[in-house]
């Protein structure tokens, strides 16, 4: 928020949140968005390398789980910001690579 502060010469002794500050500049955060982004481009990377690192992201392991609440995996966060779908198909799409850009790309824009 400084650079926008910086820009609309806001002074930070004026007791504005930073959501009021969004507003005034028309912008929007995009935080969340880029990290979603990255999250997929590095899950495309390690799913088309047919290695540990791809066990490991799918949960294919074998062993005793821990105690407690589960966490939350990578795949099923990029399967619900992806768009409806199961998890299945968004892991199949990963082997094509043109499709699996389309897919992020298109999920950025619509900003979920």
């Amino acid at each position: 928020m400084w650079f926008l502060r910086r820009m609309l010469r806001i002074p930070w002794t004026a007791k504005n949140s930073n959501e009021r500050v969004l507003n005034e500049g028309n912008k929007r955060r995009l935080l969340v968005r880029t990290i979603r982004k990255r999250q997929a481009t590095f899950l495309g990377h390690v799913m088309r390398r047919e290695k540990l690192e791809q066990l490991v992201t799918t949960g294919k392991l074998e062993g005793k789980r821990s105690r407690g609440r589960q966490r939350e995996k990578i795949t099923d966060g990029l399967a619900t910001w992806l768009g409806p779908g199961r998890v299945t198909e968004t892991l199949t799409a990963v082997e094509d690579r043109d499709l699996w850009r389309e897919m992020i790309a298109k999920a950025y824009k619509q900003g979920t």
